[in-house]
């Protein structure tokens, strides 16, 4: 099975995809976090590129699932949704973040939150609330990453970019 060719799915930012054939999910972070889902016995992988921590809540009408994904809490829920409709217990999925670094300058003196340091916060958070636990993570610090989600062997390659 590792020997069959992958599909190559690029995800830019503020978008997400689960595949159920063999595939290669790839994005480049910054301060967006990446959140792998993977069910290897089903063959179901999931990636989703989200770049701020929450959904607005003051919104007048109801979110739109394109403008949605573009927020750590909205789109993990969202995935976990699409897990549920395949009947996946939430305890069988293996759950993989990274990304949310600082990458722009920082005033050192600033007790303000970053994007990176939020949307990390969001990320682990909202996992939790869905029932899921992270397997393996790698979030913050000052690099970008590439990662390379291999569908068939739940493996996630990352690359640092600095």
């Amino acid at each position: 099975m590792e020997d069959e060719p992958l599909y190559d799915v690029y995800l830019q930012p503020g978008e997400s995809r689960l595949v159920s054939e063999p595939s290669l999910i790839r994005t480049i972070l910054g301060s967006c976090v990446g959140v792998v889902f993977w069910h290897g016995r089903l063959g179901l992988g999931a990636m989703c590129h989200p770049m701020l921590p929450h959904c607005p809540e003051k919104s007048a009408a109801p979110v739109a699932h394109e403008t949605g994904r573009r927020y750590v809490d909205f789109t993990i829920r969202e995935m976990a949704r699409q897990f549920d409709a395949y009947g996946v217990p939430r305890s069988e999925v293996i759950i993989k973040l990274f990304g949310g670094a600082d990458v722009l300058p920082v005033h050192h003196g600033s007790k303000r939150a970053t994007v990176g340091n939020l949307n990390c916060k969001a990320a682990l958070r909202v996992v939790e609330e869905e029932g899921f636990a992270v397997a393996a993570s790698r979030l913050g610090g000052q690099c970008g990453v590439n990662l390379r989600f291999n569908t068939v062997t739940g493996e996630v390659l990352v690359r640092k970019l600095c």
